[in-house]
């Protein structure tokens, strides 16, 4: 980046489930983590960038949110920005903040991400999700969705989210084009499932067969219950401090070496191996002057499984068509040469929404510091994040795509 330094300093995130617990308590929970993790009082924090998606919708609560969920810790009187960028609200905070301090504008800065989907009625998490297109568009699109599926018209009545439509119409496209077929998809499962099963923060984890994966129940052809991510709740924050001061208030960490956030292109949604993953990706490698070739770990946005297969060719990391032979390879395991989602991903993490660009920061950190636990990388020294958001015209409506190195 250019600029000063940006390094992460600290990290925290809470668990992800379902559960009660409130916005403010999650934030609570990750934030002073954070700091903790840190080392670094309250009063460090120069400016925080807040980043969730549907708290008006799911619980009432708009407009300053990020100032009511962090004023009960005691920051307050600080430059506090609200991001709101559907499923890349926290990595869009995140960049941000690394603009912020990059830019020597401040030098020590909070990003937190932060969601609460649950709620009484069921319905009310996936409606909101559902907002996250152009809604004088989603008519239309809900009637041509139900023709290739011959299936009744008014898809809003569905008891799921409109993105499982629209990932399911995804994955038919590049099973088309790449020859990928439903066991490499389920096969996606089965490695972040395993994977969930060594991260004590995940919702799911479990030792899983293709057959199982095949055999939950069908939510939208070729997507059965396993292949999409689950409704979640929780927070995930991380402490940036500039290079020229993280000397002196003895901190270290990884170095962000590359942020880049775009949105989507109408030129792109012909090629579904193409769109914004592949511009911000290429943005990134050229920012921090490293390529696909250099990675180590990476953290992909596996809202559905068959979309960890697109992005790993808009990523560069398999030729176009090449991605269900990765994945058969076993390259992207745990024990592969790359491996991806080690945290267990969005389909076995879980999926808060506006927090988790900022959970796929928190993985990557602790693998750059060897803190991974089970599941950690050997001489993982660079590490790579990619979080989407929204969908418009066939492309996310926002991409971000972070290169961390090392300290």
């Amino acid at each position: 980046m250019a600029g000063d330094s940006v390094l992460v300093a600290g990290v925290g995130m809470t668990p992800f489930a379902k559960s009660t617990r409130t916005l403010r308590d999650l934030a609570g929970e990750a934030v002073t983590a954070a700091l903790a993790d840190a080392g670094l009082p309250v009063s460090a924090v120069q400016a925080a960038y807040v980043g969730n998606g549907v708290a008006g919708l799911v619980t009432g609560q708009e407009m300053i949110r990020g100032q009511v969920m962090l004023r009960p810790l005691g920051i307050e009187g600080i430059p506090i920005f609200n991001v709101e960028n559907a499923c890349a609200s926290a990595s869009s905070a995140l960049h941000l903040g690394c603009q912020a301090v990059a830019s020597g504008a401040q030098d020590v800065v909070l990003c937190l991400g932060a969601e609460k989907l649950t709620h009484a009625d069921k319905t009310v998490g996936m409606d909101a999700i559902g907002t996250a297109v152009d809604l004088e568009m989603r008519a239309e699109m809900a009637a041509e969705l139900a023709a290739e599926l011959g299936t009744a018209s008014d898809l809003d009545a569905a008891p799921r989210s409109f993105f499982m439509d629209l990932y399911a119409g995804m994955a038919r496209d590049y099973m088309r084009v790449s020859g990928a077929t439903a066991e490499h998809f389920a096969a996606v499962v089965v490695k972040n499932q395993h994977n969930g099963a060594r991260n004590p923060r995940a919702q799911y984890g479990s030792e899983l067969t293709v057959a199982d994966v095949l055999a939950s129940r069908t939510i939208v052809d070729p997507l059965t219950l396993l292949m999409c991510s689950p409704i979640s709740d929780g927070a995930a924050a991380a402490v940036l401090v500039s290079g020229r001061v993280a000397a002196r208030l003895g901190v270290s960490g990884p170095r962000i070496a590359a942020s880049v956030v775009v949105s989507g292109n109408r030129h792109d949604k012909d090629d579904p191996t193409a769109g914004s993953t592949a511009r911000a990706a290429r943005a990134a490698y050229e920012q921090a002057g490293l390529g696909p070739g250099d990675l180590q770990v990476a953290e992909v946005h596996d809202a559905s499984a068959p979309a960890e297969l697109i992005v790993y060719e808009q990523l560069g990391l398999a030729p176009p068509g090449g991605a269900p032979d990765l994945i058969a390879s076993g390259r992207t395991a745990l024990d592969g040469t790359l491996p991806v989602n080690t945290s267990g991903g969005l389909l076995s993490k879980g999926h808060p929404i506006g927090a988790s660009g900022l959970a796929q920061i928190c993985e990557a950190s602790w693998q750059l510091r060897g803190e991974a636990g089970a599941r950690q990388v050997a001489g993982a020294r660079v590490a790579l994040t990619q979080n989407g958001g929204g969908w418009l015209e066939g492309d996310s409506a926002a991409m971000a795509v972070h290169v961390l190195v090392a300290g």
